[in-house]
């Protein structure tokens, strides 16, 4: 009796450290590359425009067979430029048409609450509110990339809308892939990215 009453008792505990996505409203999807596989945490209540285009991109299976195909690093930046360090991916390539997308309201990290921290999922812009498919995982902590950071002449900063949670490490191993003029040589395959 004694060891079915401390059975029970481990998998209650087990029980209440585990929550669900709906439990605190965020969502999770996996990439799935060449390198392994990467949890991203999504934001939905603080970033509910980025989360939702990224969304609908991910349940069309736009993200299959696609790439990290951008590095930056502290090497290939201009001297003279603030840097950052990321990984960028999405849709772009430099041989397949992309589909055309809606473009996305600008969500700054002043409306938020996000910051660029190491592991932050961001889209990747030119001028705010033009972002569809292309994303960008942050290497370290990146204030130049928030709202009135230095990183981008007009000071809007970049929309953050999730950070990954498990594979950090996969993250690191593209990072160091080699690469010229700031892109992978050869891109790093994302095969699939799909809700977990």
């Amino acid at each position: 009796m004694r060891r079915i009453f401390v059975l029970l008792l481990i998998s209650m505990a087990a029980g209440t450290g585990c929550r669900s996505d709906s439990d605190n409203g965020n969502i999770r999807v996996e990439i799935e590359t060449g390198e392994g596989d990467i949890v991203i945490e999504l934001y939905p209540k603080k970033a509910p425009q980025s989360v939702k285009a990224f969304l609908e991109i991910v349940d069309k299976g736009y993200y299959n067979n696609c790439s990290f195909y951008r590095v930056l690093n502290n090497d290939n930046q201009p001297s003279n430029a603030p840097k950052a360090e990321l990984v960028q991916g999405g849709l772009w390539n430099r041989t397949k048409k992309r589909p055309e997308l809606p473009k996305v309201v600008h969500e700054t990290t002043q409306q938020t609450g996000l910051h660029h921290k190491r592991g932050t999922v961001s889209l990747a812009r030119e001028s705010p509110g033009t972002a569809t498919s292309e994303f960008f995982i942050c290497m370290e902590d990146q204030p130049g990339l928030d709202f009135g950071g230095e990183n981008n002449p007009d000071g809007q900063g970049y929309a953050a809308f999730g950070r990954v949670i498990k594979g950090m490490d996969v993250v690191n191993k593209i990072f160091r892939k080699p690469e010229s003029d700031q892109y992978f040589d050869p891109p790093v395959p994302i095969y699939s990215i799909e809700r977990y």
